[in-house]
């Protein structure tokens, strides 16, 4: 019986030259031959299998392939260790596209991909990790993002992982070229062509009742193994797919995390603890250019099941990053609970965990808001946020903006013309009168 490395080591071997030529009986037993020495008996039997379960080459599935074959060994052996075969030589497998449901650049093979990405192949492996530095190396220099801790109140803190220069131009490129390609689901309103915060809440306006649900830890939450699954569905072989994976994904340093101070109440201390877990294997960096493109893909499944579950309520369901919103007929008070239970469950079933303390709901009696928005009857700004902002500019106006600046933003009347477009995309006269009063704002020293 042969032992596990022993089997992987040879399905390996096998299946790459399987995939190397022709998808022929007699031509998988020739290279067959000339990978292994000496040629052993059971060969002929297990290329029998491999033809019988593949009547087409799998060439966008070595490792499925290898995984086949390795199978297969579980029962193979040999009468004494002369009967053993080497590896004699390694084949180059023909590798190319599965179905291609988008047209997504053809990619079949790491060279491919290398040079669509303009890198060579050595710094493609750097970029991709594959040596697993990041986790481990405590040299900055070795590491391709760089990491800031944001802190919450009543919460863990908000990691932002940003990928340096290099990486973050090839993250660009893999979103652009490829990711943008791939649509999402109509619920999501977040990250995408088109849609936005505005779009997500002209959905729910002069609704009876909206409930509201926060996912925690959108980004972290989604794991290496779904955006694997998402190159996959778009068609590229698995090395490729793997590489597009290792690409967009990161796992947290250890002393990183280990330097961020524990919570000592409870839920803050449990939530600190999940959100440890999934940094510390490969997820989507919050902070990388592909994240929110992949996340709200990882999330296509989740979007569809809400949306289904609202149209049987009757009523609708949008979702903007990791903000997820319900609205409907005042029937759904009644089924709050059952409705927050239900949602819960799909969302764990989909591999993201609902944080009730986030979530809520609100009737037309009082302000309902959602994505920041207020929904009641119309869209509109929240009129604290208005009369703050009104605030500002008339004492900017009156005294000179320097001493309203109480943040420290750099480029402050950049800062400022950006809320009044934000009040003016959505109350036009209430962005009317703010512009007016920017007007009156002396911005000479």
């Amino acid at each position: 019986m042969y032992d596990r490395r022993t089997r992987w080591y040879l399905a390996r071997c096998l299946a790459d030259a399987f995939l190397a030529g022709a998808w022929e009986r007699r031509h998988l037993r020739d290279r067959a031959g000339q990978a292994l020495e000496p040629a052993p008996a059971w060969v002929a039997p297990l290329i029998g299998k491999v033809l019988t379960a593949y009547l087409h080459p799998p060439r966008d599935r070595p490792r499925e392939l290898a995984r086949f074959v390795a199978f297969q060994l579980e029962t193979a052996g040999w009468r004494s260790p002369r009967d053993r075969p080497q590896v004699r030589r390694w084949f180059l497998p023909a590798l190319e596209m599965g179905r291609r449901p988008w047209p997504v650049p053809e990619l079949s093979s790491l060279d491919a991909l290398a040079s669509f990405l303009n890198v060579d192949a050595g710094r493609l492996d750097w970029l991709a990790d594959s040596r697993g530095l990041e986790r481990t190396v405590t040299d900055l220099r070795l590491r391709n993002y760089r990491y800031v801790w944001l802190p919450r109140p009543g919460g863990p803190p908000r990691v932002i992982e940003r990928p340096k220069a290099g990486l973050k131009a090839i993250q660009r490129q893999v979103l652009h070229e490829i990711l943008d390609w791939i649509p999402v689901h109509g619920a999501a309103h977040g990250f995408t062509r088109g849609r936005s915060a505005i779009t997500g809440a002209s959905e729910h306006t002069g609704r009876p009742v909206i409930v509201r649900f926060d996912l925690e830890d959108f980004f972290a939450s989604v794991s290496a193994g779904r955006v694997f699954g998402i190159f996959r569905t778009a068609g590229y072989p698995e090395p490729v797919a793997h590489s597009l994976t290792a690409l967009t994904t990161n796992a947290v340093p250890i002393d990183e995390w280990s330097a961020v101070p524990r919570p000592v109440d409870r839920t803050p201390a449990a939530a600190h603890y999940r959100l440890g877990r999934r940094l510390a294997t490969p997820h989507l960096p919050q902070g990388a250019p592909t994240s929110p493109a992949l996340a709200n893909l990882a999330g296509f499944r989740l979007d569809r099941r809400l949306s289904e579950l609202a149209a049987a309520l009757g009523g609708t369901y949008t979702r903007y990053a990791d903000d997820l919103t319900l609205s409907g007929s005042r029937w759904l008070l009644g089924q709050t609970e059952r409705l927050r239970a239900t949602v819960a469950a799909i969302a764990r079933e989909e591999g993201f965990l609902v944080n009730h303390r986030k979530s809520g709901l609100a009737t037309r009696a009082a302000r309902q808001q959602v994505c920041g928005i207020v929904v009641n009857e119309r869209l509109n700004v929240p009129r604290g946020e208005y009369e703050k902002l009104k605030a500002i500019l008339h004492n900017a106006a009156r005294r000179g903006p320097a001493g309203e600046n109480r943040s420290g933003v750099a480029d402050f009347r950049s800062h400022l013309l950006g809320r009044i477009a934000w009040v003016e995309s959505l109350n036009p006269g209430r962005g009317g009168k703010l512009r007016a009063q920017f007007a009156r704002v002396d911005w000479d020293p």
